[in-house]
């Protein structure tokens, strides 16, 4: 069966390792979720990821992050620009998550950056999610 969303494929496999408390899950590879999962290591919602080679597109295992008590790091990841109805701002309406707690990943002219380094970079683009 083909996935027609990989993205939020991938969004919902991390949420449910979340909530089943799971130490690690695997994803399907692809250059766009690499680079998603790369800014939610830099922000401190994963602990960690590694790409694994499978003569195919390959597998980037992702290590999840919890603080005390086994709380998650990651609260949610919402997919908001789905294949059937995609969402783009201009550098003005870049959207703030949860007044600046939560973040937003766009994709842009100058790669995929979260809305504080897109506002830096006054580049407005397609908004892929909402990670708080």
């Amino acid at each position: 069966m083909s996935v027609s969303d990989p993205l939020g494929d991938a969004f919902t496999k991390i949420r449910n390792a979340y909530r089943a408390k799971k130490d690690k899950v695997d994803l399907k590879g692809s250059k766009m979720l690499l680079r998603i999962v790369d800014i939610l290591k830099r922000e401190g919602f994963i602990q960690d990821y590694r790409f694994i080679e499978d003569n195919k597109q390959g597998i980037i295992r992702v290590y999840l992050r919890y603080l005390d008590k086994r709380r998650p790091a990651l609260i949610d990841i919402k997919r908001i620009s789905k294949p059937g109805r995609r969402i783009y701002v201009n550098k003005n309406e870049i959207p703030r998550v949860l007044s600046g707690i939560g973040i937003a990943i766009l994709t842009t002219s100058k790669g995929i950056l979260t809305d504080k380094e897109a506002r830096k970079e006054k580049v407005g683009g397609e908004v892929i999610c909402y990670v708080y």
